[in-house]
């Protein structure tokens, strides 16, 4: 391979023809961090705050009760918190492999509570295992150049290492808190 082959920076008409630019890819990046991070965000507030339709603490504590955990309303906390920050700090390509790790962790309870009821909506994962793939992609992948972890020093240029280290956090986490369920 030339270096023009490995350079992000398409130089040619062969290069640009070999596939899209990278502004291509920021721009795919930005709508799917956008929307899988406020809808994650929105998830987490309907746990906190009853908006949105939600339970609340209460209700959806009465839920993680039912459905195994211990301290139904602490977990309640626990993952709408996860959701709303992990979500928000998606949505703005804040501490991205970090946020989408703690999208993946929780999903995978998530999915866990969910398993048995087949693959296809309404009682089935489809969308559930959507949203997991999609925070674990963003998570491997980065946020792109438009983001907020370009202004940060060790963020710049997003690693593979730092995703596949955030990811396998948030798989021992959640596997843990499956534990803690029984």
């Amino acid at each position: 391979m030339t270096t023009s082959t490995l350079s992000p920076v398409r130089t040619s008409a062969t290069d640009a023809a070999a596939g899209p630019s990278l502004r291509a890819y920021d721009a795919g990046l930005l709508i799917l961090r956008v929307v899988l991070g406020l809808t994650m965000a929105v998830h987490g507030t309907q746990k906190l705050f009853g908006w949105f339709g939600g339970g609340g603490i209460a209700g959806t504590g009465q839920f993680f009760t039912m459905s195994g955990y211990p301290a139904g309303k602490a977990m309640a906390v626990v993952a709408g918190l996860t959701e709303t920050l992990g979500g928000l700090g998606l949505a703005l390509g804040l501490l991205t492999p970090l946020a989408g790790a703690a999208l993946v962790g929780t999903m995978i309870n998530v999915l866990a509570v969910r398993w048995g009821g087949g693959f296809v909506a309404p009682k089935g994962i489809e969308y559930e295992l959507l949203l997991t793939a999609g925070a674990l992609g963003l998570t491997l992948t980065g946020p792109g150049r438009i983001a907020a972890d370009r202004f940060l020093p060790g963020l710049r240029a997003h690693r593979l290492a730092y995703g596949i280290t955030a990811t396998a956090l948030a798989v021992v986490f959640a596997v843990v808190i499956l534990l803690v369920r029984g």
